[in-house]
């Protein structure tokens, strides 16, 4: 089992460098060409050989301590395994990999420049709505001018997809993939029951919350370009000037949480861990992933000078801790990323975006000033309720597109279902006049095409979070104690007993729901008086 645990590590090492390397510079022609090589030449025959481990631990009889959960999981993979799906996995991770290279070269032009797309997203929170609107009909523009290579890019990943699954002896990838996804807790059912919940619970709220903001803002009606602008006419918050001032700062700030995750994060500081300011060929979005020999994680976020670049590192700092916190264990089973389940992993990430907020102020070595932190909050808060329904759309897109695989491997097809849910889910705004843009918005959303049904977690780990922070509000050093355990355990446990050790409760029912909703609002009543000031 230790040298199981050596040699996986490293051949895991080596898979995530590549991935860290293809995503920080997706021109990097001779990376990607190592990396293809690695999937073609030396992956196929690692997934074999621990194939046969695998099989000969579970024949065996043996259970390491700590190791019932994991060993769950092994008979799954066990399962799951067959030689004809060597080659097509890591076809699909090529094509995934196409989709990196095609979003990662998404630049547009403007004020005369060449920039990232991801940097006009400042813009949209600016006062000046004809500049707003510009900027986000630039960016849409940019996106669907990439719809002709997306359309062969999708029907070769549903195609590829479907093979995957056939030769597993599956009816749809959906069913393998809950499969590989260890899902053992929930079924599709559930996750459809959580897209009503949601429904019935959060879309009212934030209806009415956004009916608020298009009275403040004075408007007939909310466009797209009209969600991120401050609705009582304040400049929007520019926390930082560098990034050695954003990793500063924040690392003040994990320091409040608990000393021990400053000393974690100024750990990745010193042994540039960390990748974080936005650059052209770069690929979007933001993750933490784990070099599993160091025992160490990685950073990766896109940082443009906003908020939201605060809020990102708060939570790949807390996947990073949770890196951290596991690494402890001896197996690598028992830390591994595809171990530990998802739906708790990022409650470690959406619940230290909470735990840190109280922090945000100089006073802590902050940030803002009493009323700006009070007003960034707010903002969080709500954007956090409105997050819950685009889940459920993502989410729900999803089992659409497994239900009807011939129907959805035409891009259109997803395209028009996509607006359907849009009606039903965020019906605060008006699309008269955008809906081509409106069709086109899920193609920017990298989980649906790289992570396939990897978005549920985040609502699911949204809930979990908020009842740590509202453990939290009564003892805030408690619940980060009971935090840290629950992030110890990492995969030696199920996912309803990690969230018990972190005194929560797995669940996703309209009463659960309905209280976290019910806090949020209560809060949101308490910060606006303060961000007013």
């Amino acid at each position: 089992m230790a040298d199981w645990t050596r040699l996986g590590a490293l051949l895991d090492e080596v898979s995530v460098s590549f991935s860290i390397a293809t995503t920080v510079n997706t021109a990097d022609e001779e990376t990607e060409r190592r990396y293809k090589a690695f999937l073609d030449d030396i992956q196929p025959h690692w997934m074999a050989a621990e194939q046969q481990v695998k099989q000969k631990l579970v024949e065996s009889g043996l259970e390491p301590a700590g190791f019932a959960v994991p060993l769950r999981k092994l008979r799954t993979d066990i399962a799951l395994f067959c030689e004809a799906n060597v080659a097509p996995l890591g076809e699909i991770r090529k094509l995934e990999l196409e989709y990196s290279k095609l979003s990662g070269a998404r630049t547009v032009t403007w004020e005369g420049q060449e920039i990232p797309l991801l940097q006009l997203y400042p813009v949209l929170e600016e006062q000046d709505r004809s500049r707003r609107e510009l900027a986000w009909r630039t960016m849409q523009a940019r996106v669907l001018a990439d719809t002709e290579q997306l359309k062969s890019l999708w029907r070769q990943m549903m195609a590829v997809r479907r093979q995957i699954a056939e030769n597993a002896g599956f009816d749809s990838y959906r069913a393998y993939r809950w499969q590989q996804l260890y899902r053992f807790d929930y079924t599709p059912e559930d996750a459809k029951r959580f897209h009503a919940a949601i429904e019935e619970v959060v879309v009212p709220t934030a209806q009415r919350l956004n009916e608020k903001r298009r009275q403040q803002l004075g408007l007939a009606a909310l466009r797209p370009w009209d969600m991120e602008a401050d609705p009582l006419g304040r400049a929007p918050l520019r926390p930082y000037q560098t990034i050695e001032e954003l990793e500063r700062k924040t690392s003040n700030i994990f320091q409040h949480v608990d000393p021990q995750f400053a000393s974690y994060f100024e750990t990745m500081r010193a042994e540039h861990l960390l990748d974080l300011e936005s650059r052209p060929n770069k690929a979007p979005g933001g993750y933490s992933l784990t070099l599993n020999t160091r025992r160490q994680p990685f950073i990766f976020t896109n940082a443009v000078g906003t908020h939201d670049d605060v809020q990102t590192l708060l939570h790949e700092g807390g996947h990073a801790f949770h890196s951290f916190e596991m690494a402890h264990l001896p197996y690598l089973q028992q830390r591994q990323e595809e171990m530990v389940p998802i739906e708790f992993a990022e409650v470690a990430s959406m619940g230290m975006e909470l735990l840190a907020s109280p922090y945000l102020t100089t006073q802590y070595g902050g940030f803002y000033s009493v009323a700006e932190a009070a007003r960034a909050r707010t903002e969080k808060l709500t954007r956090d309720l409105n997050f819950w329904p685009y889940m459920a759309m993502i989410d729900a897109l999803q089992h659409w597109m497994y239900e009807h695989q011939d129907e959805a491997a035409d891009l259109e097809a997803c395209d028009n279902q996509w607006a359907e849910l849009m009606d039903r889910f965020q019906p605060h705004l008006d699309w008269s006049g955008l809906e081509q843009e409106k069709r086109a918005l899920w193609h920017r959303q990298l989980h649906v095409f790289q992570l396939p049904f990897y978005y549920i977690e985040y609502g699911m780990a949204q809930l979990g979070a908020v009842q740590v922070w509202a453990n939290a509000l009564r003892d805030q050093q408690g619940a980060v104690a009971a935090y840290r355990r629950a992030l110890a355990l990492g995969a030696t446990v199920t996912l309803p007993e990690l969230y018990a050790a972190a005194n929560a409760k797995f669940a996703f029912d309209a009463n659960t729901l309905r209280m976290a909703v019910d806090l949020i609002e209560s809060q949101l009543a308490v910060l606006e008086p303060l961000a007013n000031r």
